[in-house]
């Protein structure tokens, strides 16, 4: 008895799986015995607007069917409604496909624009079925309004090109947030007109090489990828490191210095020095005037790296006695909030890793939790009601191993493989937040450092396709995810990996993926 119950829930799995081949899953979906015939006579009202023409072109793109313009009447037809007064969330759609029709609605282009996503997913795990669709009613909206990637170029650069790709994709996995760590000791990639030799100079090697050729974004490229973004409902929040992490920076301008530590030289800014603030101060400004997201990310992560010199600065000791500072500690405090300011002043919110918990003032920063084995930090953001970004190492670091066979990597006996299905497992739940908590939680986050990661090639490999592991665990409410279902559901988006060149793990069978060199 017990097996035939088994099979029978399972089969029941398979069925909402084959109706709803949709990641991240929604939230209601309702299979029906319904079915619409999708072909080269379907017509799609509302082409005339950006969201009815944009999915005319992407279904032509993923299935070949070059669907018309119609009308709102016909019964093969798609139609997309933008209806304000329906009062979903900016973020929510619904999707009912009947057979006399398909109506993918919502109240907000966000909204809308996430309802056709989820559209051309059920589109193409159709082709082998004749694009025979079948029946079902949605209901969706995310979990989390935060569902972020973070995309490392200081270490290694990738470009235009590959940023843009890894934007459509998280798009199309209904991922809202790319936070972009643009600067770093390894290489400055944006740039700055008050200060050129940022770029020119600071923009020089990576971690694989310190004399590789300069590399880095102009800012009509960054204008270019932030609208690309905005297009796909991402918002683009910049990193630009600091106390610490200041390498690349020194050496472009080596009079803010603050000196660094043998393993990490010239690590830091000058804490001590007035005209460290000015400099900063102007560049945040530019990145202000490209980046609409009003939110800029500071780090502030790691600065006892390289702070041992500030013992030896007379700027620094001259701060501390004016200002009545007993170590350095608070001379950081000193400096985040001298920078936190000019950040407010800019009418932008001031973003920092978990670091900036510890720093008692009243910037009220978000927090980007990191440290999975320093859980007191969580605890103490939640009970100062700080705002967080939950995106600890294990499992949301994608630089990562995800297998135990793999070769590069941060040693997984220490963490743990941050496999697919750690990934798609996780919840703020586990480190005991509470329902009250949960309001200050504003999402999560999957980090992918690159200093081992150095090819598109294997920047694919480790993003894809955990990404979707991601998008499951940011947007789907815990009660609907289901690992199996989720395991046959991405299986039907490795070719539409391979027809984008994504080089992928196969995380079902290794073997048919190998490693790719670092």
């Amino acid at each position: 008895m017990m097996k035939v119950l088994c099979l029978l829930v399972l089969c029941a799995w398979i069925q909402i799986g084959l109706g709803c081949p949709i990641i991240p899953y929604p939230q209601k979906c309702e299979v029906t015995d319904d079915v619409f015939v999708l072909n080269d006579h379907t017509q799609i009202a509302g082409i005339g607007t950006d969201m009815g023409a944009s999915l005319q072109s992407k279904l032509f793109q993923l299935t070949g069917i070059t669907a018309q313009e119609g009308n709102s009447t016909g019964a093969n037809t798609i139609r997309v409604v933008l209806e304000h007064a329906s009062k979903l969330p900016n973020e929510a759609y619904t999707i009912d496909i009947k057979n006399g029709g398909i109506t993918i609605k919502a109240s907000h282009e966000a909204g809308l624009f996430y309802g056709i996503n989820s559209f051309l997913q059920i589109a193409s795990a159709a082709e082998k079925n004749g694009f025979r669709l079948k029946g079902v009613r949605i209901a969706d909206e995310p979990r989390f309004g935060w569902r972020g990637i973070m995309i490392d170029e200081s270490r290694h650069f990738f470009g235009k090109d590959k940023i843009k790709q890894i934007l459509d994709w998280m798009a199309f996995y209904k991922l809202n947030r790319l936070h972009w760590h643009l600067t770093d000791s390894q290489g400055w990639r944006i740039a700055i007109k008050k200060y050129p030799k940022l770029a020119l100079v600071g923009g020089i090697g990576n971690f694989s090489d310190p004399f590789a050729p300069v590399t880095y974004y102009s800012q009509k490229d960054i204008l270019e990828i932030v609208a690309y973004g905005k297009a796909r409902f991402i918002e683009i929040v910049p990193e630009i490191d600091m106390p610490g992490h200041a390498a690349a920076a020194v050496r472009a301008y080596p009079e803010f210095s603050g000196g660094g530590s043998k393993a990490h030289p010239d690590f830091t800014f000058n804490p001590g020095k007035e005209e460290t603030y000015s400099f900063l101060s102007d560049i945040l400004r530019e990145v202000d005037a490209l980046f609409p997201s009003q939110m800029i990310h500071i780090g502030g992560d790691e600065v006892h790296y390289g702070n041992e010199k500030w013992t030896e600065l007379p700027e620094v000791a001259s701060l501390m006695k004016e200002n009545g500072l007993k170590d350095l500690k608070e001379v950081e405090l000193y400096f985040f909030q001298r920078m936190a300011d000019s950040i407010k002043n800019l009418n932008n919110r001031v973003l920092g890793w978990d670091e900036v918990v510890s720093n008692d003032t009243d910037v009220n920063p978000i927090v980007f939790w990191w440290r999975h084995t320093r859980p007191e930090q969580l605890r103490t953001a939640l009970d100062k009601k700080m705002d967080i970004v939950m995106c600890p190492r294990a499992p949301m670091y994608f630089d990562y191993v995800q297998d135990s066979l793999q070769m590069y990597g941060p040693d997984y006996k220490r963490f743990g493989v941050n496999s697919v299905e750690r990934i798609y497992d996780f919840s703020p739940e586990v480190y005991h937040v509470s329902p009250e908590e949960m309001k200050h939680i504003l999402g999560i986050q999957g980090n992918v450092w690159t200093e081992r990661i150095k090819s598109a090639q294997r920047l694919d490999y480790m993003l894809f396709p955990r990404i979707a592991a991601l998008a499951e665990a940011c947007w789907t409410q815990v009660a609907n995810k289901d690992f199996d279902t989720f395991k046959d559901r991405v299986q039907m988006h490795y070719l539409l990996y391979e027809k984008d060149n994504v080089y992928y793990f196969d995380f079902l069978d290794f073997r048919r993926r190998s490693e790719p060199m670092k």
